[in-house]
């Protein structure tokens, strides 16, 4: 009822398929896509948690929230995965004890192998964002040996520093639009970390969300919106108003337990992850004040990089990257291929 034609079609020797595995004891869904089986693996890890756009339902789709994939899909087998408890991968069944930062790692280094195995390849490329770049940087520091590189688009570095840097801006912004309910209520929820109960983040994100930390416009820069990208999940063949339910709803109840956000407050890759053996690249919305900027300056200058590290910058972009822009992501992607070749030669 609800699907589109699609932006693009596999031809019937490449590779186009949904296909349920087991990952950490629970069923998943993973989609692969790939004009070209001999083609390196990408795999590529959702933003959220609950959040999979990139995902199962982006088959045949060019534009996502991070990039494009029309042409990503002629220079790799890309893989999208609907991480546990999220759309395609969502079940009742699934316990919360084990909706932890260290289980979704745990699940996505099993599908890394998953994928090593069944391609018969020693490494694949890996890219990550938002959320997703918290289990890509972390798999790229303790399993470096699996992957050519790494990219972090909308890298998370430390998340209780990015809430208080987002908490100064909310109000900043409430006091700009004089939006004096905006401001009482960000001022009511106190200083991060956030511990005590998931209504202070939710105020936040609240407040995040209005003022267009996700995406940004002006008179001239125009973007499709959330909406819009929402609506394109429903539109795939691959999804049902059920999925969506599972992971706008279902999905976010089942993941952000009270031991979650306790857990996720202590991310800092500052301190945790200060060198990295593979090549990494760092892609950041110039207008991101979702995941602030001066952290991932600042952690850019001071991380180890021997086998080289880039960042850029993308002019149109906040936190759900510009339709312009994800052009740019695809091009930066297929560039990671030269490290296969630089490997080769034994650089």
């Amino acid at each position: 009822m609800f699907s589109r034609k699609p932006d693009f079609l596999i031809p019937e020797d490449g590779i186009s398929s949904v296909e349920k595995i087991t990952l950490g004891g629970i069923e998943q869904t993973i989609l692969i896509q790939g004009t070209n089986p001999n083609n390196p693996i990408l795999l590529f890890l959702h933003g959220g948690p609950s959040l999979p756009t990139p995902g199962v339902s982006s088959r045949g789709q060019d534009y996502t929230i991070t990039m494009n994939t029309k042409e990503l899909v002629k220079n790799f087998v890309v893989v999208f995965w609907d991480q546990r408890g999220t759309g395609k991968s969502y079940s009742k069944t699934i316990p919360k004890e084990t909706m932890s930062v260290s289980q979704f790692i745990s699940d996505a280094n099993d599908l890394t192998d998953y994928l090593r195995g069944r391609f018969h390849v020693d490494k694949i490329f890996l890219a990550g964002h938002s959320w997703g770049s918290i289990l890509g940087l972390s798999l790229a520091h303790r399993h470096p040996e699996k992957y050519y590189s790494y990219v972090g688009l909308s890298q998370i570095v430390n998340w209780c520093e990015n809430d208080k840097l987002s908490l100064v801006w909310a109000k900043e912004e409430a006091k700009r639009r004089n939006n004096n309910k905006a401001l009482r209520e960000l001022e009511s929820v106190g200083e991060p970390p956030f511990l005590e109960s998931f209504k202070q983040w939710g105020v936040l994100r609240k407040w995040q969300n209005r003022f267009g930390t996700l995406v940004y416009t002006d008179e001239t820069i125009k973007h499709p919106g959330i909406a819009k990208i929402t609506l394109a999940m429903l539109h795939s063949k691959v999804y049902s108003i059920l999925d969506l339910y599972r992971t706008f709803v279902k999905g976010f109840q089942l993941v952000y337990t009270q031991s979650f956000i306790e857990e996720i407050t202590t991310i800092d890759f500052k301190e945790s992850v200060q060198e990295i053996s593979i090549p990494i690249t760092f892609i950041h919305g110039a207008k991101d004040n979702h995941v602030h900027i001066p952290l991932i300056e600042d952690y850019y200058e001071k991380i180890q990089a021997p086998k080289g590290k880039r960042l850029v910058f993308i002019e149109k972009s906040a936190h759900a990257f510009h339709p312009d822009d994800t052009k740019i992501v695809e091009k930066l992607l297929i560039e990671e291929r030269k490290h296969i070749t630089a490997e080769n030669l034994g650089a």
